[in-house]
């Protein structure tokens, strides 16, 4: 059996973060909560989102950078359990995130008898960052180009077409699942692929669990 060709093939993207040190640190969780109110989106998606761009292959208990500050630097270990399982994908956009954060931080004070602050670590650097797209020119119009391709890119493709997409088109199921279900006709790969968890992945996880799915949904269909 011939392997189903796409009439408009998928065309893998990569991307490239730009940072920017704001010049605004916090040493307590006070200032911590006061600086998350201000900082523009673009911080706050560095500090979350842009997160698992930078830990591209391990994944901990923490995974984002307000949770691992607290956990790390000021030994916070309760705050650093509420914010570590904040899932930014389940919130509409960066502002409706950023008034969740602010209210986990704001009800932990507000049970505390002092402040915690850093002693021997270190103040919280406020970053920001833009991601800037870029083509890698490949492009697949089958089910085993896809998975050929997406087997050797670089990781910054998985994230592209997975998290960045997420914010990009406003739907979780990111790009991948999309072009496979209405270009191959593979609607139980693409809802397979829209399930993974990708809070609780690193990108090569993501990528190979992608993998595995395609290679199931190949050998399921008879392609080669």
């Amino acid at each position: 059996m011939n392997a189903k060709k796409a009439e408009n093939p998928f065309k893998f993207t990569g991307c490239w973060e730009l940072k920017e040190m704001l010049g605004r640190t916090a040493r307590d969780e006070r200032q911590l909560v006061e600086i998350i109110e201000e900082i523009p989106l673009d911080s706050l998606y560095y500090h979350t989102h842009g997160f698992f761009m930078r830990h591209q292959y391990i994944a901990g208990p923490y995974p984002n950078d307000f949770a691992t500050w607290a956990a790390i630097q000021v030994r916070d270990h309760p705050l650093a359990e509420r914010l570590g399982i904040l899932d930014p994908f389940e919130y509409d956009g960066l502002e409706s995130l950023r008034t969740e954060i602010i209210d986990i931080i704001e009800d932990h004070l507000s049970r505390m008898p002092v402040i915690p602050r850093i002693i021997y670590g270190e103040p919280f650097h406020f970053m920001q960052s833009r991601i800037i797209a870029a083509p890698t020119g490949l492009e697949a119009e089958d089910l085993a180009g896809f998975c050929e391709i997406l087997s050797s890119t670089d990781s910054s493709v998985v994230y592209f077409h997975t998290f960045e997409a997420m914010l990009r088109l406003g739907r979780r199921e990111g790009d991948f699942s999309p072009w496979l279900s209405s270009q191959l006709g593979q609607t139980e790969l693409a809802s397979a692929i829209s399930q993974i968890d990708l809070y609780m992945s690193t990108l090569e996880s993501i990528r190979t669990q992608i993998i595995t799915l395609c290679g199931a949904a190949r050998r399921k269909g008879g392609k080669g």
